[in-house]
């Protein structure tokens, strides 16, 4: 469905008389060549196919890119189709109590006097982003680009976002792994290295195509606004460099809880052979009384029996003592 569609000239919105998917008469508000072409900027949010073929026969989009848009299962890209780009991105959001990472996809057609954005996905609406930019006049008078520019800038804030919660999970596994308690981190730190793949997925394609913006090296996106794309690029490095960290340091945690558990087993297994040694002399003392020979040391002695209690006793207590101090109990 059609989210919003608005004509702008002069980095201000123009009041246009006409339905929101005549567009046709809103390219031709801006097309005043006297007082300075403007831009359109219609945006959907997940078009019908007959919608989205609608919008491409109205502004010429290439099919390809059409096609891309429609499907909604595209990496972060930058294109180019005749005299239009085509921008994928790639939105985040996190589940805290499923430590999921959801994702979802916005894709920006540029032309010379409109801009299209499709979005799939709950996540970075753009109606925020469209009062933020409309309210600033400066910006908004780069044209398309300053469009590109506020969604992508979006779309990086919540790359930012997820980073921050994904932190969050990650110093808790770590707190856990070194806590005197017995955990098992292991599935959480597989399902939060998962979730961060996810997220590398969205940000390192995404570096490219914003650093030939800041450059000023694509056509049809205005070197003036090079200075915008330079920081949502800083921060996309920003969130870049943090994914990175964060796998690093759930891989350190996973190792350490891995050691932990094997430091665990070999305390158990000291403690289970102390204990065994404990009833073990006991019951060899016990045997080689218990054999019934005829001619055996102290058989017919009268403190034989209290001797044998005393010795089992006594080995038993000597082995306590000596594990206690090894540490074995």
């Amino acid at each position: 469905m059609i989210v919003d569609s608005a004509a702008y000239r002069h980095g201000e919105r123009v009041p246009v008389d006409c339905a929101a998917h005549d567009f046709a008469a809103l390219r031709a508000s801006v097309a005043d060549t006297e007082n300075g072409q403007g831009f359109v900027w219609v945006g959907l949010y997940k078009p019908s196919q007959r919608e989205l073929a609608e919008v491409a026969e109205a502004f010429g989009l290439h099919p390809l890119a059409v096609e891309d848009a429609l499907s909604a299962h595209q990496r972060p890209k930058l294109e180019r189709y005749d005299d239009s780009l085509f921008l994928v991105l790639k939105t985040l959001w996190y589940v805290d109590a499923e430590d999921a990472v959801e994702t979802g996809e916005v894709n920006v057609f540029v032309g010379d006097d409109f801009v299209v954005t499709v979005r799939h996905g709950r996540g970075s609406e753009l109606a925020t982003a469209r009062q933020t930019l409309e309210a600033h006049q400066q910006v908004l008078n780069h044209g398309p680009s300053s469009v590109v520019y506020a969604v992508a800038d979006r779309v990086v804030d919540g790359y930012l976002r997820v980073v921050g919660d994904l932190q969050v999970d990650v110093d808790e596994v770590e707190t856990s792994v070194f806590s005197p308690r017995r955990t098992d981190d292991s599935m959480r730190i597989y399902t939060l290295k998962r979730e961060i793949a996810e997220t590398r997925r969205a940000v390192m394609p995404l570096r490219e195509p914003m650093r030939r913006f800041s450059t000023g090296a694509v056509t049809g996106i205005s070197e003036e606004a090079g200075p915008f794309f330079r920081d949502v690029l800083d921060h996309l490095n920003q969130a870049a460099e943090a994914v990175d960290n964060l796998d690093a340091l759930l891989s350190t945690a996973f190792d350490a809880s891995v050691a932990r558990i094997q430091v665990q087993q070999n305390d158990d297994m000291r403690k289970i052979s102390a204990g065994a040694a404990l009833v073990v002399v006991p019951t060899l003392i016990a045997g080689v009384y218990g054999m019934n020979f005829t001619h055996m040391p102290e058989l017919s002695w009268t403190y034989g029996y209290p001797f044998a209690l005393l010795l089992m006793l006594g080995t038993s207590f000597g082995l306590w003592v000596f594990f206690k101090r090894s540490g074995w109990l």
